[in-house]
């Protein structure tokens, strides 16, 4: 009964956005959606959400078919969804169709890493829920951080081109307050399996977000800005990168493939705020500097946050995506001549602010719909047991 709730919620919701597609179809400029630097900026985001993101997560030995599963339905949610609330005018004005697909492809990303703080731990039809919950919240604190919402922060007062505030922190610290919630005594007990296999395809999956990491925070600038913007995110990823292998053998002696599989992505993450203005120069520190934090992170951090904390965090995005994402809205401060000091602030504040408090309200509601019996397990909801 509770599954068939949910389904009935994700068609209602589909049917209104399509209704709304229709409407907006006779007012748009073709020669807009046609424009083929965002329509091809917009595929490669779409390539990062499926293939990147969802074979990054297949790393749990048993739940590989799940994690794909999951980021096709996350994703598929997510989109129509977005259109849907952007279509009423409530959070921020309306604009072109294929500006509004890469926005609502940005709401995805951020989905996909709330989702990775609890992957394994909830049921497919949760993931849906998890979704129809999570993007009035982002499209909130999108629009009261960037758009002037509520009048709290002047529109273009916070510096965060390529989202490493609104989309990788706001996505992992609202996954952190949704586990807290949901973590029981049963999953601390239960060991997060890998094999050689789930490592290599998560591999697969963290080149090719490396591959279009530039097109996605590159996906609205300005063409004249274009250049400038994917070289500092590719000389910020080739920092991370080469951090990361240099903190694993450091802190571990040997190298993690969990560590070079996450954290080299850590300097695309950290240089979403800056990509735009950054200098060549700055690019490469704050990868490297991003890098090595994620990697500290994954290799002394989360094993003491579970203790404190009593959560568990399946894919670490505490480390990959919360804390470069935090440094990289913070990094703009002293690297960034006139930039508004208060607004980036209080930007980074109400983010976290709204994705704790959203988390911890999710965390409370999704268990109302049952509990995952065996986690990390595809048997339980697949046909074809391992």
């Amino acid at each position: 009964m509770k599954i068939k709730t949910i389904t009935i919620l994700l068609f209602t919701t589909i049917l209104l956005s399509l209704n709304s597609f229709g409407q907006e179809t006779s007012s748009v400029n073709i020669t807009s959606f046609l424009d083929e630097q965002h329509y091809n900026r917009a595929i490669n985001i779409m390539a990062m959400l499926l293939v990147g993101f969802g074979f990054l997560m297949v790393f749990v030995r048993k739940y590989g078919r799940s994690a794909l599963t999951a980021t096709f339905l996350l994703t598929s949610i997510s989109l129509p969804l977005y259109f849907l609330i952007k279509s009423t005018g409530i959070v921020g004005e309306e604009s072109e169709e294929i500006t509004k697909m890469i926005l609502a492809e940005f709401g995805a990303a951020s989905l996909l890493i709330a989702a990775g703080a609890v992957l394994g731990r909830i049921k497919m039809p949760q993931y849906l829920l998890l979704g129809l919950l999570f993007i009035p919240f982002y499209m909130l604190n999108e629009w009261i951080v960037l758009d002037n919402g509520l009048g709290i922060i002047p529109k273009g007062g916070v510096l965060d081109t390529g989202g490493s505030i609104i989309i990788h922190a706001f996505g992992a610290i609202f996954g952190l307050g949704v586990a807290l919630t949901m973590t029981t005594k049963q999953e601390f007990e239960k060991t997060i399996e890998a094999d050689a296999t789930s490592d290599r395809y998560s591999m697969l999956g963290s080149m090719m977000l490396w591959i279009f990491w530039p097109s996605f925070c590159a996906a609205l600038v300005t063409p004249e800005e274009m250049p400038h913007t994917v070289v500092n995110v590719i000389l910020a990823l080739c920092g991370s990168t080469l951090a990361t292998y240099l903190f694993s053998v450091s802190l571990r002696k040997k190298i993690s493939i969990a560590d070079i599989a996450n954290a080299a992505l850590a300097g695309g993450v950290a240089i979403g705020s800056t990509c735009v203005i950054a200098s060549h120069t700055m690019a490469v520190i704050i990868g490297i500097l991003a890098g090595g934090l994620s990697t500290f992170g994954f290799a002394i951090i989360q094993s003491r946050q579970q203790k404190w904390m009593k959560l568990i965090d399946t894919c670490g995005v505490t480390n990959l995506h919360g804390l470069p994402g935090l440094f990289g809205g913070l990094a703009a401060l002293p690297l960034i001549q006139g930039i508004n000091i208060k607004s980036q602030l209080f930007g980074i504040v109400i983010t976290i602010v709204i994705a704790f408090l959203a988390g911890l309200i999710t965390g409370k509601i999704l268990p109302i719909f049952g509990r995952k019996k065996e986690a990390y397990e595809d048997a339980e909801e697949f046909l074809e047991a391992e």
